[in-house]
């Protein structure tokens, strides 16, 4: 692959709806692919999958999808949050899950190309879409990622 793909990443906790939308507006994000296990819960606010879906319909024209291939495990994250586990032993065991999934293979660079990875998390250090977006880097070799 010669050209490259251009991947952005969004959290939407400590961001409102204003800030978030115009994130995603000013960079010319075409598609949200909501990379997150759990996106109905309540807590998620404007970001619950329905609203969102309409949202950014709405206000930006721009498409949404639900990629689970792409979200971790119940059980990698309840050790984490719920037993207050370590980062290095989530980045490896996430890692390994998306490498036995072969998630390079299940989503197209045509799929990625312009679109917006979104997690809950503010910020990117201690995610698991930055994780994706290094390792789709990695396989691919072309994959510009800006984190918003």
């Amino acid at each position: 692959m010669n050209d490259s793909i251009k991947l952005f990443t969004i959290g939407f906790t400590k961001k409102g709806a204003k800030t978030f939308f115009e994130s995603l507006q000013n960079a010319g994000v075409k598609r949200l692919l909501d990379i997150r296990l759990n996106n109905v819960s309540q807590l998620a606010g404007f970001a619950k999958k329905a609203d969102l879906e309409y949202f950014l319909n709405t206000i930006c024209d721009i498409d949404y999808a639900h990629l689970l291939d792409l979200a971790p495990t119940k059980e990698i994250v309840d050790e984490y949050k719920k037993n207050k586990g370590d980062w290095q032993h989530y980045e490896v065991q996430f890692l390994e899950l998306i490498r036995q999934r072969k998630i390079e293979d299940k989503v197209s660079p045509d799929l990625i190309d312009g679109a917006c990875f979104l997690c809950s998390e503010a910020s990117p250090n201690h995610c698991h879409r930055r994780l994706v977006a290094e390792y789709l880097n990695q396989q691919w070799g072309n994959v510009d990622i800006q984190h918003l």
